[in-house]
């Protein structure tokens, strides 16, 4: 039942975000005070929107045995783990080893734990963070005349912000989907393992049990990167800028800006012409944590 639960309050998360990208996009026609005006209704219905969502979640889950309070927290920590991972909640005595397997299902069962618990916990806090987060992202893109192109918020986000600034830059399609885009940066990060192993081993710590060699647990790593909907972050965009041969800047409302790839960049200045694809990293984005989106022209939008 718990895991059903937690499904189906994800199923609730994600029709909420797609209610939220459909407004936004709505909210960005008409002048700009049009826009500013409409922007503000729509932060003002999400919010709403997102403290009922929460507000009912909190009630299912304390109907199927999850208590949001802080003595019960390694409990509550437990079932969602095991409700994620397909397990029962109901106490079974099991003394076998688990297998290699089993551990990895265990320990992405407790990344995605971490998520469920972190959208309890600060779905109340999300919607002012995300406003602010915006706020500051919309005043450094406003000046150089660009803004923020709503991408889904599936999991492909990254590969799916960069298939749109291709598309932008080739004037049609992208040359490139999103699945492709991931294939090729598992493909060049297994080229030049030796190059992205020390950003792995200092983002991904290994339980004191495992037995996967480091090359086993790298080739794992890039399995889930062009055959799943892992969310993409630094490695990926590391190894896309090569595969691409593109300039990549990466806006944030939240941190300093990334730039990767100088080598590649042009000499056309800051339009959109000019090669360089633009992404803004959203810190605070849907209360599910990191999120990436696409930077076009205003008048694109």
């Amino acid at each position: 039942m718990l895991v059903s639960g937690c499904l189906h309050n994800r199923k609730e998360i994600s029709q909420l975000q797609n209610k939220e990208i459909e407004l936004k996009k709505a909210a960005a026609k008409g002048s700009k005070a049009e826009q500013k005006a409409k922007k503000k209704q729509v932060e003002e219905e999400i919010s709403r929107l997102s403290a009922k969502l929460k507000e009912k979640h909190a009630e299912e889950l304390a109907s199927l045995g999850y208590n949001n309070s802080n003595e019960n927290d390694k409990s509550n920590m437990d079932n969602l783990v095991k409700a994620i991972a397909g397990v029962s909640v109901a106490t079974h005595q099991d003394h076998s080893k688990p297998s290699k397997g089993a551990r990895r299902r265990e320990k992405r069962a407790q990344q995605e734990a971490a998520r469920e618990q972190r959208i309890q916990d600060e779905q109340s806090n999300i919607v002012s963070d995300r406003q602010i987060e915006d706020e500051r992202l919309e005043k450094k893109l406003e000046p150089l005349g660009f803004t923020i192109n709503e991408i889904k918020p599936d999991g492909h986000c990254l590969y799916r912000a960069v298939e749109n600034q291709l598309a932008l830059l080739s004037g049609g399609s992208s040359p490139y989907t999103y699945q492709q885009l991931r294939e090729m940066a598992a493909a060049y990060m297994r080229e030049h393992a030796s190059e992205f192993l020390p950003f792995f081993l200092s983002e991904n710590t290994t339980d004191g049990d495992s037995n996967d060699s480091l090359a086993e647990r790298f080739e794992n790593y890039c399995k889930e990167v062009e055959s799943t909907a892992a969310w993409g972050g630094q490695l990926e965009l590391g190894a896309l800028t090569h595969c691409l041969k593109k300039h990549i800047l990466i806006f944030s409302g939240s941190f300093p800006d990334v730039e990767m790839g100088k080598e590649y960049k042009s000499d056309g200045g800051p339009s959109s012409s000019d090669g360089t694809i633009r992404l803004s990293y959203h810190r605070h984005a849907f209360g599910l944590g990191e999120h990436y989106n696409s930077v076009v022209p205003e008048l694109i939008t």
